[in-house]
């Protein structure tokens, strides 16, 4: 894709996640009712208010992609179609929401040919985000600062990893510790893969199932800034939807890294 096209989406984008952002922390107050979807998954009007704003906002966008949103019509979705798409996730991290912690996410990304090379990452909470797209670089925005560009820790052994606060598996801890772990921390959403991003942890380590939509903006901003976004076997994470809508497991590590050792 052409980098002005790329770079234009992504202004477009990160404003259209920032404002479904805005408008998950005025709800954020007074979550209402909770809803259980068909997965046991909960559903808050959060999560709905996010979603309607992002497909309006996308809708209108030149040149026009089809949506995989996390609470749209999946069935309707046609995977064998679509080589571009956005894939959104209106609230990442809706259990934490939901117990008024603070790491919940809005999640925007662009795939094309099963690479996210467009994505957004919305905190709204703290009023952060991040954003990157293929060849322009990784970015992290705070409330009255300029962007600022992010990278990696520069480890040569991780030390730090964060991991899920809802979904710490033994093979996790095992991994942990075969690697020598010595700080955890434990997050929601996908402000996890961010950390590494911005090398306020060394490894994230997930050995468990995540849809497409958790992942792909956070990984569209993780490689631009210099990680490796892996499955258990250490080939590049596809999200490629003609292929499933879901990663058994992955690991996000700065991509100097030889993760072989580990795996």
């Amino acid at each position: 894709m052409d980098t002005s096209i790329l770079q234009r989406l992504l202004t477009e984008a990160t404003a259209i996640a920032r404002r479904a952002g805005q408008a998950v922390r005025e709800i954020a107050a007074d979550v209402g009712e909770v809803l259980d979807k068909a997965d046991g998954s909960p559903l808050t009007r959060a999560d709905r208010a996010s979603h309607e704003m992002i497909v309006s906002g996308l809708g209108r966008l030149v040149p026009a992609f089809p949506i995989l949103s996390e609470e749209g019509d999946l069935d309707s979705f046609d995977a064998g179609s679509r080589r571009v798409y956005w894939c959104v996730d209106p609230l990442d991290g809706t259990k934490e929401f939901i117990r008024g912690l603070s790491d919940y996410t809005v999640n925007i990304a662009l795939v094309d040919c099963g690479e996210p090379t467009l994505g957004v990452v919305d905190v709204p909470a703290a009023e952060v985000t991040y954003y990157a797209a293929r060849g322009l670089g990784a970015f992290k925005v705070a409330p009255g600062a300029r962007p600022v560009p992010i990278r990696p820790s520069r480890c040569e052994q991780p030390a730090s990893a964060v991991v899920s606060r809802s979904h710490l598996s033994a093979e996790t801890e095992r991994f942990l510790e075969r690697v020598g772990i010595a700080s955890t921390v434990r997050r929601g959403s996908s402000v996890k893969i961010c950390a590494v991003a911005e090398g306020s942890a060394d490894i994230y380590p997930r050995f468990g199932p995540t849809c497409l939509w958790d992942t792909a903006a956070g990984a569209a901003v993780a490689r631009e800034a210099g990680c490796a976004v892996v499955d258990l076997s250490g080939e590049a994470l596809s999200y490629d939807p003609d292929a499933g809508l879901k990663h058994a497991g992955f690991l996000v590590v700065p991509a100097h890294l030889d993760m072989g050792r580990w795996l």
